[in-house]
């Protein structure tokens, strides 16, 4: 039995994605194969319906969990509030409960300048992130207060730093900061833990930008101490794995900094 054995985790973008080379490309789904090892049932989100069948028939075969695939797209022309909330029926619905929501899932426009930025490429950044972290945790709450379950949503350094040419992502994730911080001093009566992960994980979408903005990547993304990137499973994934565990005593409400193997760290 795994650390998660009997637990059901709501992981927003975890479709399956790789790198060129073949190895996994996507945190969510690094994210959901740690937990799929640790014998989480999953309920995974994301617009590619095929990356999320993909996902779904990998996982179940190898770890002989659940996998609940819903597409599910938070967007600024659609009714979000109830996106969000259908995704989090049917996970109620078929597993019986939520202890864990990690809200991993971002779109965004990278390498714009913020002069150069559309109202529609912040609005991306916007909703599939900030809004999408928000409606999410609303509708999650009560299943979590009844679970005593965690939240673990993710940040970036581009917000932290300031990184050129991601005006609007920057602004969602320092939104997802913010709010986060907020929800873990008013659910912290309710024994909910409520943490952000910024982490720096080479995936399929970075490397994506580096073929596409080099001079942006070049400026922004430096490479760790340790001279790599995180992994986004045994790295990035096993971070949220920890986060989740009954007894992990982390102070909630903190951002937790994962720089390629560095570990842990406020």
């Amino acid at each position: 039995m795994g650390f998660l054995t009997g637990k059901t985790a709501i992981i927003t973008g975890a479709g399956r994605a790789v790198l060129s080379d073949g190895r996994c490309g996507s945190i969510g789904y690094g994210i959901a194969t740690a937990y799929a090892k640790e014998g989480a049932n999953l309920v995974i989100t994301g617009r590619n319906v095929k990356k999320l069948e993909d996902a779904k028939n990998e996982l179940e075969s190898k770890y002989g969990i659940r996998v609940l695939p819903i597409q599910a797209d938070i967007n600024a022309g659609a009714d979000n509030e109830a996106t969000a909330a259908a995704v989090v029926q049917q996970a109620v619905d078929t597993f019986g409960g939520i202890q864990v929501l990690i809200n991993n899932a971002q779109a965004s426009a990278s390498g714009v300048p913020l002069a150069e930025h559309t109202t529609a490429q912040f609005d991306l950044a916007l909703y599939s992130g900030l809004y999408a972290a928000f409606y999410y945790m609303k509708a999650c709450y009560p299943y979590l207060a009844q679970s005593k379950g965690s939240v673990i949503n993710f940040a970036s350094g581009a917000g932290l730093f300031g990184n050129f040419g991601q005006c609007a992502y920057a602004a969602a994730k320092e939104g997802i900061r913010g709010l986060s911080r907020v929800a873990a001093n008013e659910w912290g009566k309710d024994g909910i833990n409520v943490n952000i992960v910024c982490p720096l994980a080479w995936t399929a979408q970075l490397e994506q930008f580096e073929k596409a903005y080099p001079e942006a990547f070049k400026a922004n993304v430096k490479m760790p101490p340790l001279g790599h990137y995180g992994d986004p499973e045994t790295e990035i994934g096993r971070v949220c794995v920890q986060l989740a565990m009954p007894d992990f005593k982390y102070m909630s409400g903190e951002t937790l900094t994962l720089e390629g193997g560095m570990g842990l760290r406020p």
